[in-house]
């Protein structure tokens, strides 16, 4: 785990440097492992018999420089494996970054406030999804607002430890996105620096590595480029700053404001949590993954899908893939890449029929359509409520076609008959 950097005056007393590079040293408790002589004996016995909130972890991580007697603690692990985890990042990450620095106190105060911004990550992201911490969420959206002098209504996203690179120099802090801007600040060996940047200006996104700059994600925009790197997790950033991004131009395009898919009007609701806008926006995603893949209308809306396998009669297979339920369609796309796709529109289904469980398929279910074809599913997880989900969705079907009074043209979901004794 990252610990907070604290000093540590004698960094060799009781412990064995196993790896060390200009910046870092990775020691291992004398006693822990193979060897150590009679003081490794000794020092693995006092850290047995010592009561488990004084033990000592067998591997640390140390920042050191050149000139420096003074080392700092920056993480330490009960494994060699979670050890070895910490130590890799740090070589990938940082090494390259720090011997950009002309002073070792230079140095040193980034590592610091890198080490810092890292734990405050692991912090924020430990909680569940769903059960952010309002409070730390508020306090950050407030020194947002006063930061940048932004609105409001102005709803942070998400935030995220970080570096700025100002020409070759990194500037550690912290990326504020929101639904309108991207936002960073810096206040760091005694220089500030503060970015805001409209979403709507945003030309280009690109998440890359060069031989200057580490893992890092390109902010283009009209006039400039932006890098930033060292992201705890960079994949989960780019896809949020792809999805903000992407909502701007099409707020600018069609001028839809912040809403969902032609969704009625809510009330007012109070300040929503991370997790929330969040979630909006993966929906937003979906729907539109959905709804390009098949090819569908503009307002139709995902519902959900499921894993199942599909009967094909042509090749006489089952086809594993995902099932796509919404207001109007039933659709299926196979694993395989340029696979199966299939489109079954609501208003054309006749019959949804459990099938028999006892039967060779497990899960089965049937649907069938007005021109006589016949679809076969199985292998479906929890097939009764997919099944109470189409006939809500067929009952809405039915009563949105006009002159439609007729019960037998209506589709009726079977339950599967009984054994015959």
């Amino acid at each position: 785990m990252w610990l907070g950097p604290e000093e540590v005056l004698v960094a060799n007393a009781l412990w064995v440097t196993e790896r060390a590079n200009p910046f870092f040293v990775l020691q291992r408790r004398r006693g822990h492992g193979r060897g150590g002589g009679l003081t490794g004996l000794l020092v693995g016995t006092l850290d047995v018999v010592l009561d488990s909130s004084a033990r000592v972890a067998p591997y640390r991580i140390l920042h050191q420089t050149q000139d420096s007697q003074v080392y700092w603690t920056v993480a330490c692990g009960s494994s060699r494996k979670e050890i070895t985890e910490h130590w890799e990042w740090l070589e990938n990450n940082l090494l390259q970054t720090l011997s950009i620095f002309d002073s070792e106190e230079d140095i040193t105060t980034f590592v610091k406030g890198k080490i810092h911004g890292i734990i405050a990550e692991e912090n924020k992201n430990l909680q569940p999804q769903g059960d952010e911490d309002p409070g730390k969420f508020k306090e950050a959206e407030l020194k947002m607002r006063k930061q940048f002098g932004m609105p409001e209504g102005e709803k942070l996203v998400n935030y995220y430890s970080c570096s700025y690179w100002k020409g070759r120099v990194p500037r550690q802090g912290w990326l504020y996105l929101t639904v309108n801007h991207l936002c960073f600040y810096s206040f760091l060996l005694g220089k500030e620096v503060s970015l805001v940047v409209q979403w709507v200006d945003v030309t280009g996104l690109e998440k890359n590595a060069t031989l200057l700059f580490p893992e890092s994600i390109r902010v283009d925009t009209r006039d400039q480029e932006l890098f930033f790197s060292m992201f705890l997790n960079i994949g989960e950033t780019f896809k949020l700053m792809e999805q903000l991004a992407n909502l701007a131009m099409r707020q600018l395009l069609d001028n839809e404001g912040f809403l969902e898919d032609k969704a009625p009007p809510r009330p007012a609701q109070p300040h929503r949590n991370i997790s929330a806008l969040k979630r909006d926006l993966d929906a937003r995603a979906k729907n539109e993954y959905y709804r390009a893949m098949f090819r569908l209308p503009r307002d139709e809306r995902l519902d959900g899908h499921t894993s199942c396998t599909l009967w094909t009669p042509f090749n006489k297979l089952h086809i594993p893939g995902q099932m796509f339920i919404s207001s109007n369609y039933i659709c299926f796309a196979s694993k395989e890449e340029d696979g199966c796709h299939l489109i079954i529109p609501l208003r054309e289904v006749t019959i949804v029929e459990k099938a028999d469980s006892s039967s060779v398929l497990p899960s089965p279910l049937s649907i069938s359509t007005k021109n006589k074809m016949t679809f076969l599913f199985a292998n479906l997880k929890d097939r009764d409520f997919l099944v109470e989900k189409i006939a809500d969705f067929l009952l809405k079907t039915s009563s949105k076609q006009p002159g439609d009074n007729s019960a037998g043209r209506k589709a009726s979901v079977m339950d599967p008959a009984p054994e015959l004794q």
